[in-house]
């Protein structure tokens, strides 16, 4: 038997929310855990991939008794907050064959594929509103470095015969579809695209509400004590579970076994008011996702309501994964960004912002989500490192996870990325951070000279090559 504390997470006040939680006026529908309870399985952290593993479970097994602690609400974390892009992981093929095999590399961009296709029929249903369009996603150049970046992957599609999954685009169609000229060369994804992530959180809330999962929110999880049945303790009860799954993000880098494969870092997002007029005049009206080639990417969509929505990588580097309310916003306003936006969109430059604001990111080591079960703890399972990039990965996640859970001998279990954690550890402290901070500056020097099409000098080079898992 052993204990597990796990960190309490910092609720980012209402002012400090994403544009997408506000503009719903998103918050717990659930009463928090109280008192003695039981189940079969505790799912610690109600987001994309908490939620989607207590689907796929009650999908395969209905009588199990599901029940999720959730510290805030459902979608108050990472999966309320992000970009809203949607794409598969045929953007990650090399990646993806160098780490776990060509065939199964193939199989998991598959899935994402056939996720999305999920996501689409939840939305034509009516099952869950959330703003879905597939209007392509689009991975662009805006300077010579960025050139080609995409042709790893490009070219492993083509050999696969999966050619049309990502296909060129030039400078004119670029222009066409994002109203910016900024980028003039790189590849799409056609059936990809954007949603409101915060809708998607909450309408998957809603639909394992009605499946029979329990949900409760604002009931943060102070410690697991493993066992038959394990213990989970909240600030109002004590549940028992035959198996956990630790599905909190960038939370679950508090735990000693997981911090050694993960680091956190924040992502800053801006929202402006709504300029539909100016964009429509640009020709910027669908639903594209966009991303550009620089290591600290740029991402972005159009809303519905005309808003641009404006991200960047990057971010503070958590010390010993150990990160609290500061992450929640930074007191700049997102100026990195607003510099960006203009650079991009010259005609926004001075647009009025609606929101900014930023949260923590579970990165991995392997820069790919990692599942498995703690060492010796076979009924306390995990899966976390996203990176940031989940709309179509977590329904795959949550497969992979019910499989676990279940002790099926199957494809999901047997997925390269169960166990790859064990493969792609990171150096300790303070060798780490240090290290994580020196490399993100010198890619941060990188990008700003590169983005002028001028050459960083070979220290700069050489130092923000060091980036994990690449």
């Amino acid at each position: 038997m052993a204990s597990y504390r796990l960190a309490l997470p910092a609720a980012a006040p209402e002012g400090d929310r994403s544009f997408w939680l506000r503009d719903l006026g998103a918050g717990p529908a659930t009463p928090p855990f109280a008192g003695e309870a039981a189940c079969d399985v505790a799912i610690v952290g109600g987001g994309y991939t908490g939620l989607w593993t207590a689907l796929r479970l009650k999908e395969q097994a209905p009588e199990l008794r599901v029940t999720i602690l959730e510290a805030d609400f459902c979608g108050s974390g990472a999966s309320g907050r992000n970009g809203g892009q949607v794409h598969s992981w045929f953007a990650e093929l090399d990646l993806l064959t160098r780490l776990v095999g060509a065939e199964e590399a193939l199989a998991l961009c598959h899935a994402t594929a056939e996720a999305i296709e999920e996501l689409a029929e939840l939305q034509a249903s009516g099952t869950i509103d959330m703003d879905l369009r597939l209007d392509g996603w689009l991975w662009t150049a805006s300077a010579r470095a960025q050139e080609g970046a995409w042709e790893p992957a490009a070219d492993l599609c083509r050999k696969a015969g999966e050619a049309d999954r990502l296909r060129p685009v030039g400078a004119e169609e670029i222009r066409r579809r994002t109203g910016s000229g900024a980028s003039y060369m790189g590849v799409v994804e056609p059936r990809a695209g954007t949603v409101q992530p915060a809708k998607l959180a909450l309408g998957l809330r809603a639909l394992a509400l009605s499946r029979g999962v329990a949900i409760h929110e604002r009931s943060p999880v102070s410690e697991i004590v493993s066992g038959r049945p394990c213990r989970l303790q909240t600030p109002g009860g004590t549940l028992q579970a035959g198996k956990v799954v630790i599905a909190s993000n960038a939370w679950a880098a508090a735990l000693p076994e997981l911090s050694r494969y993960l680091y956190v870092v924040d992502s800053q997002i801006v929202a402006t008011e709504p300029v539909a007029e100016t964009l429509d005049r640009l020709g910027w009206t669908g639903g594209e996702s966009i991303c550009d080639a620089q290591a600290h990417v740029l991402y972005y969509q159009r809303t519905r309501g005309g808003r641009v929505v404006f991200g960047r990588g990057s971010g503070n580097v958590a010390y010993g994964n150990r990160f609290g309310a500061a992450f929640n916003r930074r007191p700049d306003g997102g100026a990195d960004n607003l510099r960006e936006l203009s650079r991009v969109y010259p005609e926004l430059r001075g647009v009025k912002i609606a929101a900014d604001w930023s949260g923590p990111i579970d990165c991995s080591a392997a820069h790919l989500p990692v599942f498995g079960s703690l060492t010796g703890e076979p009924d306390i399972l995990f899966g976390v490192g996203f990176n940031g990039t989940g709309i179509a990965q977590t329904p795959v996640a949550g497969r992979i996870l019910a499989s676990l859970v279940l002790g099926q001998d199957d494809r999901w279990s047997r997925s390269g990325l169960v166990g790859l954690a064990r493969r792609q550890t990171l150096p300790p402290e303070p060798v780490r951070t240090l290290g994580a901070r020196l490399v993100r500056r010198a890619i941060r020097i990188r990008n700003d000279l590169e983005i002028e099409n001028r050459s960083p000098g070979p220290l700069v080079r050489w130092l923000s090559s060091l980036t994990p898992g690449r």
